[in-house]
């Protein structure tokens, strides 16, 4: 397993010698309240990032931070973290403008993200690398945004990851990942409408007009890249206000719902949640709170082959044949939603049709992807 983390160096960042990586992981914060078996698996994701880090020395300047949980998917990296990965110059300016607790709360305007984007390129340092051991994820976060597309830094973003990985999705021939994603992209960009169904009942149309797909190929050796890891997928963010549908969850982001657990979509929101799942309740509860939470943020089509786990959605997402559809934000990867949340949901199976130029393109049928 060694040998598969120092490919994520060599072969997916592409590290040189003279490189800086900084790797970092959260902690389970006092005020979580988590089972044996989640503190186990957090405790062993911690450990991952340590031999991580490990390795990493053996390679290149690898620096190592860690910090207290966010407790949530899609939420801003504390103070701390920013400080590590931009410098003290441009993060001090960021908070002597009131500009860093906006953002941290998702709560800055378009101007003053664009202020905070100029003192980042003009004050800022990076590292070349960045490798996100995190618990929740920072994909869909300003700070992972910047870092890749204002300083150019090279982003692994890798939430929930189990050791298994190490011997599963993470051995996948990543030369033809890249091949069968961008195939995917070509076919998909410059569609106008989206339609996923599903043996299970799902049914769900939008459109995409606009909008780009994106490859997470795994090979992020470009200044700027971006992706999973374990990576193998093609992604959008759907035309908000454009979403319609029925969508029924089977699979939470970790284990399998004893009952299926519906979402009704209108105007590209949630606008009702049915189901007898604790999770039901919790989900409705949020968007109740936060309507923003039950916007239709992204489609998502597996591309690796090798990856298999349906109880761990950083690796179930990836999996060949299946869709999935998240919730919450996508700010980050070209959709008009900021949010604190972020949740990804999977489909087995599924049906995928994009119509292009008035001509319907078949992209899976019934699990088996045409692309």
């Amino acid at each position: 397993m060694d040998e598969v983390i120092k490919k994520i160096f060599t072969v997916n960042l592409g590290v040189k010698k003279d490189e800086t990586v900084l790797v970092f992981t959260d902690l389970i914060d006092k005020e979580e309240r988590v089972s044996k078996s989640e503190r186990d698996k957090r405790d062993s994701l911690r450990q991952i990032a340590i031999d991580v880090a490990r390795i990493g020395k053996e390679l290149c300047d690898t620096r190592y931070l860690e910090f207290p949980s966010v407790m949530g998917h899609g939420k801003e990296p504390p103070a701390r973290v920013w400080m590590a990965a931009f410098g003290e110059k441009a993060v001090s300016e960021l908070v002597n403008k009131g500009l860093l607790e906006k953002i941290l709360r998702k709560e800055a305007t378009v101007e003053e993200l664009n202020t905070a984007e100029k003192i980042i390129i003009s004050s800022g340092s990076s590292p070349h690398a960045v490798i996100a051991l995190s618990n929740y994820s920072t994909s869909h976060t300003r700070f992972r945004d910047l870092l890749t597309r204002c300083m150019g830094a090279r982003y692994a973003s890798m939430p929930l990851f189990e050791k298994p990985m190490l011997e599963g999705a993470m051995t996948a021939d990543w030369k033809k990942v890249e091949q069968r994603t961008d195939r995917l992209v070509r076919m998909m960009s410059c569609g106008d409408m989206v339609y996923v169904t599903s043996h299970n009942g799902s049914s769900l149309s939008f459109s995409m007009k606009g909008r780009d797909v994106k490859p997470d190929t795994g090979i992020l050796t470009e200044a700027g890249s971006f992706g999973n890891l374990p990576a193998g997928e093609a992604f959008l963010a759907p035309v908000e206000g454009t979403a319609e549908g029925l969508l029924v969850l089977e699979w939470g982001p970790e284990e399998k719902f004893r009952e299926p657990v519906c979402l009704e979509i209108k105007e590209g929101m949630v606008i009702d949640v049915t189901g007898k799942e604790e999770y039901a309740l919790i989900l409705k509860d949020k968007i109740r709170e936060n309507p923003l939470i039950g916007n239709i943020a992204e489609l998502g089509i597996g591309t690796n082959d090798k990856a298999t786990r349906p109880d761990n959605i950083l690796e179930t997402e990836k999996i060949l044949g299946t869709v999935h559809i998240a919730l919450g934000d996508n700010s980050s990867f070209g959709g008009k939603v900021s949010v604190p949340f972020h949740q990804d949901f999977i489909f087995f199976y599924p049906t995928l049709e994009v119509f292009k130029n008035g001509q319907k393109i078949e992209l899976i049928v019934e699990g088996k992807p045409r692309f």
